[in-house]
């Protein structure tokens, strides 16, 4: 049994890579923590746990940090909808999240489980970013971590180089680059090129016709009108669930490099862009291994073999 612990800002992508986490075979989500990002803390909390009873699961989700380490919190509500979720009318609301703050639990569940932890973050890292600056043992204690955040290469989603995941906590990015942490870049590239859904694919995925299916369709409308109409892809795109397709199968990324990263904290173009040293002109070591190109048929089989009954 693989061990999964999942740092969200559940909005409508990330319910998807959720539903996949708790689906696929053999692995144990030990907890979802959650951070505010996509929404505000207390609705990214209720989705997620709408998201675990759909799957009629029993991974706990914990509450972690409600705004950026050093800036305001800026929602990404313009994309997900108010809710997160595609305003669809779901009842989001009335859940209660597990005892204990997120931080806490990612230092207490990485360090019980010394070397067997697979990371996956899918928001802005200030969740992650507190617990290693508490502990920064951490780093050399998780099997491995998978991060859905900032560009490979290309443009960003947010600004004309950011990626809104790095942007929305860059001091947080930061520190997350510079702890050591076995880091897996999944970055916004990655998910246009290879996790875009234009009308004819999404008919597709609804047609496999289960609850968890038409649930990871419908609540795509407000990312759908935003993605045709501001980043121009054929429709909605799914990041979080093409990083969590990485975490759960490596085989899925076809070109890994390991590569210096660095966060920028201080261009006024440039803030909050994940900087990555493909010629390696800098001389500095390597710290992530940074997903260049994806193969979108096993992703694909991947996610519809997890919304299958």
């Amino acid at each position: 049994m693989r061990r999964f612990l999942i740092d969200t800002d559940t909005a409508s992508d990330d319910a998807v890579a959720l539903l996949m986490a708790l689906r696929y075979p053999g692995i144990q989500v030990e907890a979802i923590t959650v951070v505010a990002g996509n929404v505000p803390l207390d609705q990214a909390v209720q989705n997620a746990l709408y998201t675990v009873e759909l799957c009629g699961a029993s991974a706990p989700v914990y509450a972690g940090l409600a705004r950026p380490l050093m800036v305001p919190l800026h929602t990404a509500q313009n994309v997900h909808g108010r809710d997160g979720m595609g305003d669809i009318g779901l009842s989001l609301h009335g859940r209660v999240p597990t005892t204990g703050h997120a931080v806490d639990v990612l230092i207490e569940t990485i360090n019980r489980f010394d070397g067997e932890i697979e990371l996956v973050s899918l928001g802005p890292l200030s969740n992650l970013a507190c617990a290693l600056l508490l502990d920064p043992s951490l780093a050399g204690k998780v099997k491995s971590y998978t991060m859905m955040g900032g560009i490979g290469q290309g443009y960003g989603n947010v600004n004309e180089l950011a990626e809104y995941n790095i942007w929305a906590d860059p001091e947080a990015a930061r520190i997350v680059f510079e702890s050591g942490l076995p880091i897996t870049m999944v970055g916004w590239d990655i998910s246009r090129l290879y996790a875009a859904f234009d009308k004819v694919e999404s008919a597709r995925f609804r047609s496999i016709g289960t609850r968890f299916a038409e649930f990871s369709v419908d609540i795509q409308g407000a990312v759908d009108a935003f993605a045709q109409s501001e980043t121009h892809l054929v429709g909605y795109d799914l990041p979080d669930p093409i990083a969590m397709a990485v975490a759960l199968d490596p085989s899925v990324a076809t070109d890994v490099r390991y590569l210096p990263v660095t966060v920028d904290l201080h261009s006024p173009l440039g803030r909050g862009q994940t900087v990555v040293d493909h010629l390696k002109m800098t001389g500095k070591q390597p710290n992530a291994h940074v997903v260049l190109t994806a193969d979108r048929t096993r992703f694909l089989d991947l996610m519809y073999g997890c919304m299958r009954d």
